[in-house]
């Protein structure tokens, strides 16, 4: 049997982003060999992640992204606060926000199929299950486009920048110049993070 080197674990570490003793158990399972450990470790990284997939995600992160005269809200939930504080979920909820953007995607379906750093976002998010060890589910996106005008983002409590557990998105149709409605979006911006309405006027409402 190969030898298992601190400096395998350690790149192992790094390719899959595992734990230290997942990635050591993986080396030993396939003789420290590298790829093998990668496909060992995914393996048993989608048994766990099916197991997770039943916990209830009710926090997590809502990435905003502008870009001219759209822009795009996309929110992806975790089972606890905690996980909205860690750099890989942060990082994906960044990354799949700006395939949100450029692509104009506001079906969470047709998001999920996107190609990103490491997979598809459904493949990524799904190592990302096994990786953190929490239940994360895409819950929804919204894009909004004005043709003349600005969208305006607000993220409240922001835990990085365009990353918070609110995010607001306000399209002004207007000739104003942006350093008119700049100012005025994020008042009305931060209005909604505070009432929560739900319509913009009363005939907008369900009966």
């Amino acid at each position: 049997m190969a030898e298992i080197t601190a400096a395998a674990v350690k790149e192992l570490r790094e390719k899959s982003g595992a734990g230290m003793m997942d990635c050591k158990k993986a080396l030993t399972e396939t003789n420290g060999d590298i790829e093998a450990a990668s496909d060992w470790l995914r393996s048993k990284g989608l048994a766990a992640a099916a197991k997770k997939s039943s916990r209830t995600a009710a926090e997590g992160l809502v990435g905003v992204a502008v870009a001219g005269t759209k822009g795009v809200a996309v929110e992806v939930n975790s089972q606890t606060d905690f996980v909205a504080k860690n750099e890989i979920f942060q990082g994906f909820v960044r990354e799949v926000t700006g395939v949100a953007l450029e692509q104009g995607i506001d079906d969470v379906e047709a998001l999920k199929a996107q190609a990103i750093t490491g997979g598809t976002i459904d493949e990524v998010l799904v190592a990302n299950i096994a990786t953190i060890g929490e239940n994360q589910v895409l819950r929804r996106a919204k894009k909004v486009e004005v043709t003349n005008g600005a969208v305006i983002p607000y993220v409240h409590n922001a835990a990085a920048p365009g990353l918070g557990k609110i995010g607001v998105l306000v399209a002004l149709e207007s000739d104003a110049g942006v350093d008119v409605l700049e100012p005025l979006g994020k008042q009305i911006a931060m209005h909604i993070a505070a009432a929560f309405p739900l319509a913009l006027s009363i005939e907008d409402l369900d009966p």
